[in-house]
């Protein structure tokens, strides 16, 4: 099994660009369904402790994720999966292994949207 630094390298090698301001509106009806959809992928207890495992390590394969749930893999997969479409997360396989982590700009974009209800 390779070390979990190598694991990161599967999703997260790539560096977040410098924060940019994010000029898309907050307010109005394409803000509204982003919220929507991004509210829904956290909507579930689970997601949100996927997201929470993410945000203390650059990235982590799936068999990482399940072994600290006390859910199936299937299930884990399918968090995984929702959030992944959502766009707060990034995936990257590399052979049989998919490495995940946080997809940053996509969750300020989240806490932007709901700062402005």
């Amino acid at each position: 099994m390779k070390k979990n630094t190598e694991v990161g390298a599967l999703c997260c090698a790539v560096p977040e660009p410098e924060r940019q301001p994010d000029f898309r509106p907050v307010e109005g009806p394409e803000a509204d369904e982003e919220l929507a959809l991004l509210a829904k992928a956290v909507g579930h207890p689970a997601r949100v402790r996927i997201l929470r495992i993410l945000s203390n390590r650059e990235a982590r394969v799936c068999s990482q994720i399940v072994g600290e749930l006390p859910l199936a893999q299937s299930t884990v997969s399918e968090h995984l999966r929702i959030l992944r479409e959502a766009g707060l997360i990034r995936s990257r396989e590399d052979g049989p292994r998919v490495g995940y982590c946080i997809h940053y700009p996509a969750l300020r974009r989240f806490k932007a949207l709901v700062a402005a209800i």
